[in-house]
């Protein structure tokens, strides 16, 4: 019975090295599927290691208990999305849009200020002389390495080699669908615009050759004809397994020839203290804010989520940054929650109603389609109008 001696011996062999290897993986793979991204001094909102929100906030409760804060955790989402066995509404393959090339657009005068949603997070804002992009994807996926993640379901309402010189680009947080690499490098190829971001990712953008600015919370930076500010929000970070917060999260004030613009980047709600800060760094009257509105049903009837504020918070932060003119963003392009594709504009209309603002001061547009932003735009109704039906059922029955 010599090879069946030989057998077990080779077996032996066999497992004893594989117990080696899974004792080394215990060492080595867990430090590998970090990454360290900054390196800094003890503050208040970072540890020496990680990033945190200063606020504990989760923002108030909406719609419940028929609405729910449904705090399970987003893993629980993947994995039932992964399976097939989710309640996602569903959302077409392909939707249309209208495509404009800005740079054969009338040259805008002085004070004026234009605005084209791109998709997604992604807004180019033009005033005389100055030019700049938020949170720039033109991928056709928001995942590692352009295979993986959610497919886009419209195109790019301009494309890349139609946009004007760009002058600025602010990139709020590393996930996929906010920090896109391959748009990044096209557009540093082609324009070397000045690339602000908050504290650890610059390290990822510096990694493919490309310089950015990194910035703190309430650090301020002259780029050009503008100055960015970077406030602070609510959300946190993350780009491979273990790397959670190991880099910063940011909104951004900028402060153009023709007014001041404010990003939110991606948010939750928190504390709901953030938008004021936001506006008293502009220094001024925000003349265009924009806000997300999308990806925050991660569960029936769920209406917000600590990330990710839904268009009742978008509201309230409108609000709060006492905005003239307000453009929703972070929805339609990419499906990353379960609610309906077309459920963020319209409850965003509802809820705009309830809160009294002035028709289509802050409203959905068009991807693709560049609007002028008014100078001084009237957010609330004057007290002598007749106010909008403010219809709650409508809002909670949307899908």
């Amino acid at each position: 019975m010599p090879f069946i001696k030989t057998g077990f011996k080779y077996l032996g062999y066999a497992l004893l090295w594989l117990l080696v290897a899974l004792s080394l993986a215990v060492v080595i793979v867990p430090p590998f599927l970090d990454r360290i991204y900054y390196q800094g001094p003890v503050s208040g909102h970072y540890d020496g290691a990680r990033f945190f929100n200063t606020d504990e906030g989760q923002g108030e409760w909406v719609n419940d208990p028929v609405g729910r804060n449904n705090k399970r955790p987003r893993s629980f989402f993947i994995l039932r999305w992964i399976t097939g066995n989710d309640d996602r509404q569903p959302w077409p393959d392909h939707v249309n849009v209208a495509t404009a090339t800005p740079i054969k657009l009338d040259k805008l005068k002085p004070g004026e200020m234009r605005a084209t949603w791109i998709g997604h997070a992604t807004v180019l804002v033009e005033t005389p002389g100055f030019t700049m992009l938020t949170d720039p994807i033109w991928s056709e996926r928001a995942g590692p390495w352009g295979i993986l993640g959610p497919k886009r379901v419209t195109a790019p309402g301009i494309a890349l080699e139609d946009l004007p010189k760009i002058d600025l680009v602010v990139v709020s947080h590393n996930h996929y669908d906010h920090l896109d690499l391959a748009t990044l490098k096209k557009l540093w190829a082609r324009d070397k615009p000045a690339i602000v971001t908050s504290l650890g990712n610059d390290s990822i953008i510096n990694g493919i050759g490309v310089p950015s600015l990194p910035m703190d919370w309430g650090a301020n930076r002259k780029v050009g004809k503008a100055t960015v500010h970077v406030t602070r929000n609510h959300h946190w970070g993350s780009r491979w397994f273990k790397d959670r917060n190991r880099a910063l999260w940011s909104s951004f004030t900028v402060d153009t020839p023709s007014g001041s613009v404010f990003f939110a980047g991606d948010t939750g709600y928190g504390d709901g203290k953030w938008p004021g800060e936001a506006a008293a760094a502009a220094g001024g009257p925000v003349r265009l804010a924009i806000i997300p509105i999308g990806a925050f049903r991660f569960g029936p009837g769920q209406m917000w989520t600590g990330s990710h504020i839904g268009p009742h918070h978008a509201v309230k932060v409108f609000e709060g940054l006492n905005a003239g003119y307000g453009l929703p963003i972070h929805w339609g392009t990419f499906q990353l929650s379960s609610e309906a594709r077309e459920t963020p504009p319209k409850m965003l209309a509802l809820e705009a109603a309830c809160a009294g603002l002035a028709p289509g001061a802050f409203a959905a547009k068009a991807i693709g389609t560049p609007f002028m932003v008014p100078e001084k735009g009237e957010a609330k109704l004057p007290a002598s109008a007749s106010k909008p039906v403010c219809d709650k059922a409508a809002i909670e029955a949307l899908p």
